[in-house]
């Protein structure tokens, strides 16, 4: 491994352990519940600092280190020896590799930097709504944005205008099924986060990448809940998030190219 490659890796676990944060806190925040959370009034991204769920001790900085951490400790809290949860260090993996990914795919340059921000939300958005439903506005729209300003200053191959058409595309056609789904049923079948998740990747991925992201999403999204339900391990509300499946659809759709695409379908 080259020292920009070992570089890049470092800094996507720096970034994972953030996202961390963000998984943990942020629908927390949104629904009021760091309230039941120790005895601080202040609640953020930045605050208090880090401790261990269990015992809330602070945790010091050697504690706190992204991966290093959790393999020297043994994957238990120093203090009270509570078992740390996998998902750190796999969030962190992950961040990592997706860091080391992008850039190699995109080149080390401000190109590959954006897809590696672009896909670290999606990854932190995938989680949130997997376990909350939740999909926080923070987060969609700062992918809409994102992208409209990747955009406009060249750091995409898409000019401005597919990127906003991609994003305006990408929320109305959800809401639009949404909502005849709901006026003929009289069920809610998907939430607002998932059409502003739609918008973010159209204003990355341009209009014509909406279709096969929603086709790619929808057809994982079944089999995975087919897959579920034989299992058993279906919510009881028979749920399953949608913003998950479509991230990772835009994800695919970003690496293999919206041209691949496009001839794949027979366009």
């Amino acid at each position: 491994m080259t020292w920009h490659m070992a570089w890049v890796f470092g800094l996507g676990l720096l970034i994972g352990s953030f996202v961390n944060v963000l998984i943990h806190r942020l629908p927390r925040m949104i629904m009021g519940e760091h309230a039941t959370e120790g005895n601080s009034q202040r609640y953020d991204l930045c605050w208090p600092a880090s401790h261990c769920p269990r015992c809330q001790t602070p945790l010091k900085v050697w504690q706190n280190l992204p991966l290093v951490s959790f393999v020297w400790l043994k994957g238990r809290c120093n203090f009270c020896s509570h078992a740390i949860g996998l998902q750190y260090p796999v969030i962190e993996l992950m961040t990592g590799f997706i860091w080391l990914l992008c850039t190699w795919h995109w080149g080390l340059n401000s190109a590959g930097f954006c897809w590696a921000g672009f896909a670290t939300v999606l990854l932190a958005l995938s989680v949130i709504d997997w376990q909350t439903t939740l999909l926080p506005d923070d987060l969609t729209q700062g992918l809409v944005w994102g992208g409209l300003m990747a955009s406009a200053l060249d750091w995409l191959p898409l000019p401005l205008h597919q990127s906003v058409w991609g994003a305006v595309f990408g929320y109305a056609s959800l809401w639009a099924v949404a909502a005849a789904f709901e006026r003929v049923t009289g069920k809610q079948g998907m939430g607002a986060g998932d059409f502003k998740l739609l918008a973010g990747l159209g204003a990355w991925l341009g209009p014509l990448a909406l279709l096969p992201v929603v086709m790619l999403a929808s057809l994982s999204g079944a089999v995975v809940g087919l897959i579920l339900k034989f299992t058993h391990r279906l919510r009881d509300d028979g749920y399953v998030p949608f913003g998950p499946f479509l991230a990772v659809a835009g994800g695919c759709v970003a690496v293999i190219g919206i041209d691949v695409v496009a001839l794949w379908m027979g366009w």
